[in-house]
């Protein structure tokens, strides 16, 4: 298998999957739904910090080497800093929940204008998935499985709360499933132009790295973290933890098998 068919298959997955994961979710039960929703949201925020802090960031700081390492935390850094702009620009937030604050409208109202907005912010989001999950494949085939995975743990409540958002702005629920299906695509576009684009450029990648990191940090710690700290119950507190550490689990025991 190539390597440019191992970053199909997981941008795929990463991508059009989530989608696909998500159109079933809605399916069910809203009570089922608003109970299942934030323990996925917890598992995302495991797997993404594990991602980025036990796979990304070590390979990054293993592959400059020497005394370099201020330049991988100085990129890491820069990438958060980018990230936060971005969402200040409303193009990287994203909805985790079915009731968004930020692009839905208050009293419910119709607004097409929403519908539109996530679509771009979910495809500029996608297109860099894909980025990154081809810069890892491009460094080490078991860290972009990891990568992968955390990318589609995170993608599946992204792409609830996106359809939720679509709905309320008045897309019908096919046409919701189509255009975050087509929006999905990115992520294999931008692995596509990242594999051509850097498998010449050995040297660039642990920057990538570092920049695919400071993604996941931001999205875990930014995006996601605060929605937890709603549910202020100690029963609640306590699956949230075990949730996530199901998530750093998983993707610890995926590095380590695959290494082994």
């Amino acid at each position: 298998m190539t390597l440019l068919s191992w970053i199909l298959l997981f941008s795929l997955l990463g991508g059009v999957l989530s989608v696909v994961a998500a159109a079933v979710f809605l399916l069910l039960p809203e009570v089922l739904r608003t109970r299942l929703l934030p323990h996925a949201v917890s598992f995302a925020i495991g797997a993404l910090l594990g991602a980025a802090l036990l796979g990304l960031l070590p390979h990054a700081l293993e592959a400059l080497g020497g005394n370099n390492f201020h330049n991988i935390t100085g990129t890491l850094l820069l990438g958060l800093f980018g990230f936060f702009l971005l969402e200040k620009l409303v193009l990287w937030r994203h909805c985790h929940h079915e009731s968004c604050e930020v692009h839905v409208p208050e009293h419910g109202d119709h607004h097409p204008a929403a519908g539109t907005l996530i679509l771009i912010g979910d495809g500029i989001h996608n297109f860099i998935d894909g980025v990154l999950i081809a810069a890892a494949f491009l460094t080490d085939v078991h860290l972009g499985i990891v990568t992968s995975l955390a990318v589609a743990a995170h993608e599946i409540p992204q792409e609830v709360g996106d359809f939720a958002v679509l709905l309320h702005s008045g897309f019908s629920t096919g046409k919701a499933f189509v255009f975050n299906l087509l929006s999905s695509l990115a992520t294999v576009v931008g692995a596509v132009l990242a594999y051509y684009s850097f498998k010449n450029l050995e040297p660039v990648l642990p920057y990538i790295l570092a920049i695919a990191a400071s993604s996941f940090i931001y999205v875990a710690v930014a995006d996601l973290i605060p929605g937890l700290h709603k549910r202020v119950e100690f029963s609640a507190t306590i699956k949230q933890v075990l949730l996530i550490g199901a998530g750093v689990s998983l993707i610890y025991l995926t590095h380590a098998t695959l290494h082994n």
